[in-house]
């Protein structure tokens, strides 16, 4: 069963790449997005996609320009993440088959996204709006428009985004950080995991 749930791997070394991805998968994990401030970030797409492109969903985040998706694309990456709202680049990533997730904050940047063609959206930093600001925008959205709350949304209030309207999410540092042992990021692959299943249960 594929969750809405995005891993963040920022840092991730290409060494670290396929074990690091075959753990997620285990747990259940089957989105995972290098953000591209990480070291050689597109060898480590490339080693993703090559290693779990059939059966995961591999793509970059920080997406800024349209130079960046060109290259994500080549690398094999299929889901493009940005921390803003970009037309262009939103444009870019339809333009070659990829999910587009732009970061957005405002109503404006959310119709803004959707207009350009945008799969979902990516609301960030999720702890400046809260559930509560998400419950307002939601309101206003098309009926169906997927939402991740990214920043500030964690398996100890999971729950609470998903009464406000929250789809899915995206984790970074509270999953994976630089120099965590594999074993590490298994176990909290799995509690996060455990902690979506109950709160979406629940609701």
């Amino acid at each position: 069963m594929s969750r809405p749930i995005i891993a963040i791997l920022r840092g991730l070394t290409p060494a670290e790449a396929v074990p690091v991805g075959r753990v997620l998968l285990q747990a259940g994990i089957d989105r995972i997005e290098v953000p591209l401030n990480s070291p050689e970030p597109l060898h480590s797409i490339a080693e993703l996609a090559g290693a779990f492109g059939d059966r995961a969903l591999i793509g970059a985040g920080t997406v800024l320009t349209e130079a960046d998706v060109e290259a994500v694309a080549y690398a094999g990456g299929r889901l493009v993440v940005s921390p803003n709202c970009d037309p262009v680049v939103i444009g870019q990533t339809k333009a070659h088959g990829m999910e587009s997730w732009p970061g957005v904050m405002t109503p404006t940047e959310c119709f803004t996204a959707l207009q350009a063609g945008a799969d979902g959206l990516k609301l960030f930093p999720g702890s400046m709006l809260g559930p509560d600001g998400l419950k307002a925008i939601r309101a206003i959205l098309p009926r169906g428009t997927q939402v991740f709350a990214v920043g500030g949304a964690g398996p100890e209030n999971f729950a609470s985004w998903i009464n406000a309207g929250a789809d899915g999410f995206g984790i970074g540092s509270a999953l994976y950080k630089p120099g965590m042992s594999l074993a590490e990021v298994g176990t909290r692959a799995r509690a996060i995991v455990e902690a979506f299943d109950a709160a979406r249960g629940a609701h």
